[in-house]
Order: structure tokens, then C-alpha cells, then sequence
């Protein structure tokens, strides 16, 4: 049937004496006439100022909330990636224990086969490192004797990497009659990581669901305008408009707010970057770190900007199909 109409049109064409056109000029119409639409639907969007900086605004919260948590948490696995995630374990010998004895217990367990190296920290290493890092210096010194013992620290092989074989490794060291204490240092960055997992799945569920806030309130915004010209509309479809014709323009005011609100979301989350910068570069400093906080790359910027073009899309759609549905001329 589209065929036989083509073929019609074609031939009434020639008949009446028209240029046929190419499909290169078709393609160049039809991306003019795309272009004319949008622009007219963000000229719609500024003549009511008032109105549409409350949607945007609203918007660029929704979209700055799920990227500010995503920010959040590149900033924490970034952190955590400084840490050593293998196994250590500190084994703080007894007091009385002399720095020979200490020496002769880490060769001893150098030459174990579940034992990848043995280090051994002398008490006197151990206050050095302590004053520098710290910030006590004075307050040690002011003690008189060192306080701190002897301590080495093993990192196990690889073959003791199993939880079982670690826990087996940890009773055997708790046994020797030189060390007061074995400490596992594994367990921290094991809790540190499972948290952050925690948030990465809240943060998608939150993400989620101000995603759909991002849609319905695009969604209310146009089904308005659709009901304000509601009388336009049908008078259009009596002339014979399309659905896709009269859609159009709707759908271009739903992509220009999400991307609207995507800059504003873009705008708050450089503010607050900016705001706790200088507060965090401090923090960092006191710790000897040089950690300063990570900004959205371009990547995901362009997303950011892609995801609120297509929420506002897919918002503006469907809220235009549902209202088209009732509005068929009489």
C-alpha cells in the first residue's frame, strides 16, 4: 500500500510538472526542519522564565544527587586504592625480649614455607617512625624510656592466602613464647572495601529512583503544555497533522529541560567540589598525603549531559502518547 502511494505521489509530481528531489536534499530538509522545531521549542521554554527555572532547578538537584554520590565514591575507591589489600600480620614481641632475639626469631621465620618475608621493626625504628608521623614528638620525648616494642611483620605466601591456611599461620604465631600479640592488618581494608561496595549498590538504587523522579517531572511539565494547547492540537490533526508531527515539538522541550538540568546538576557539583577542596587538601596534608579531590572527567560529563537529554526524552514521550490518545477531533 506505502508503495503504491509513493508511486502516486511520484507520478502525480511529474505530471504537475515538479522537481523530483534526491535523497540528499531530502536528508538536508529533513534535518532543517529538526533544527527549526528544536529551536522553537527552547525559544518556548525561555518565554516563561519563571516557570521553567523552577523545572531546571528541580531537575539539576534530581541528576546532581545520583552524580555527586558517583563522585563520592571515585574519590573513595581512589582512596582505598593507596592501601595494601594483601595480608599482613604484626607480631609485637614481648618486652623483655632483646634485639638480637628479635633479629633471630624473624630469620626463623624466613625460612618457613607459608611465610613470604619476615621484617622486623626495632623499637627504636618503630618511635622514629612514630614522631615523625605522629605529631607527638615532644610529648615522647617528655616519657623518657620507649615505650614501643619490637615488632615484625610477615606478609604469608601465597599458598597461605586461603582464609583457613591464614587463621592456621595466626595460631601458630600466637603460640611462639616471644610474641605478646598477633594482629591480622587485613581485616580494615576488607571492611573498608565491603562498604564501599554497600554504597555503590545504594547509590544505584538512589540513582534509580531520582531517575524517575527526573522522568515524571518531566513528564508533568509537558503533559501542561500539551493540555494548553490542547485546542491547537486537534485543530492540527482536522488538516491531517501526524502524531509524529505534532509529537515533535514536544519531545525537543523534553530534551531541552533534561539537558538543561544536567548543566544546572553540573553547575552545583563544581560549586561543591570547589567549596570542600580547600578543606580536604588540608586534612590530606596533616596525614603527608597528596590526595586531592577528583573532579568529573569528560566522559562523564558527557553522560551526565547524554542521561538527562534522554530522561527528558523519554519523559516528554510519554507523557505526549498518553495525551494524544484522547485528543481525536469530533
Amino acid at each position: 500500500m506505502t508503495r503504491r502511494v509513493g508511486r502516486a505521489n511520484a507520478h502525480t509530481a511529474k505530471q504537475a510538472g515538479m522537481p523530483r528531489i534526491g535523497p540528499l536534499a531530502a536528508l538536508h530538509i529533513w534535518l532543517q526542519r529538526h533544527a527549526q522545531v528544536s529551536l522553537e521549542s527552547l525559544g518556548r521554554i525561555f518565554s516563561k522564565p519563571v516557570s521553567s527555572l523552577l523545572t531546571i532547578s528541580v531537575l539539576g538537584i534530581a541528576l546532581a544527587l545520583p552524580a555527586g554520590l558517583y563522585l563520592f565514591l571515585v574519590n573513595a575507591q581512589s582512596i582505598s586504592e593507596g592501601l595494601d589489600g594483601e595480608a599482613r600480620i604484626s607480631l609485637f614481641i614481648k618486652e623483655n625480649i632483646e634485639e638480637t632475639k628479635a633479629h633471630s626469631l624473624a630469620e626463623t621465620l624466613n625460612q618457613r614455607n607459608d611465610i613470604a618475608q619476615a621484617t622486623l621493626i626495632t623499637r627504636e625504628q618503630a618511635l622514629a617512625e612514630f614522631q615523625q608521623y605522629s605529631g607527638y614528638a615532644e610529648a615522647l620525648e617528655a616519657l623518657g624510656d620507649n615505650p614501643l616494642p619490637h615488632v615484625i611483620v610477615i606478609r604469608p605466601d601465597a599458598s597461605a592466602m586461603q582464609p583457613d591456611a591464614i587463621e592456621t599461620l595466626l595460631r601458630s604465631l600466637r603460640a611462639d613464647p616471644q610474641v605478646e600479640l598477633a594482629q591480622l592488618d587485613l581485616q580494615w581494608v576488607q571492611r573498608l572495601h565491603g562498604m564501599i561496595l554497600i554504597a555503590r549498590r545504594g547509590a544505584l538504587v538512589i540513582s534509580a529512583l531520582l531517575g524517575l523522579a527526573v522522568l515524571l517531572t518531566v513528564g508533568n511539565t509537558i503533559r501542561l503544555e500539551v493540555q494548553n494547547r490542547r485546542e491547537e492540537i486537534i485543530i492540527a490533526k482536522l488538516v491531517g497533522a501526524t502524531d509524529g508531527f505534532i509529537r515533535r515539538p514536544f519531545l525537543y522541550s523534553g530534551l531541552w529541560y533534561g539537558l538543561l538540568g544536567s548543566v544546572v546538576s553540573l553547575l552545583l557539583l563544581w560549586l561543591a567540589i570547589g567549596l570542600l577542596a580547600g578543606p580536604v587538601s588540608d586534612l590530606s596534608r596533616l596525614y603527608q598525603s597528596e590526595f586531592t579531590l577528583l573532579r568529573l572527567s569528560l566522559h562523564d560529563t558527557a553522560i551526565l549531559l547524554a542521561t538527562g537529554a534522554f530522561l527528558g526524552w523519554t519523559g516528554a514521550w510519554v507523557a505526549v502518547a498518553q495525551q494524544l490518545r484522547g485528543m481525536e477531533p469530533r
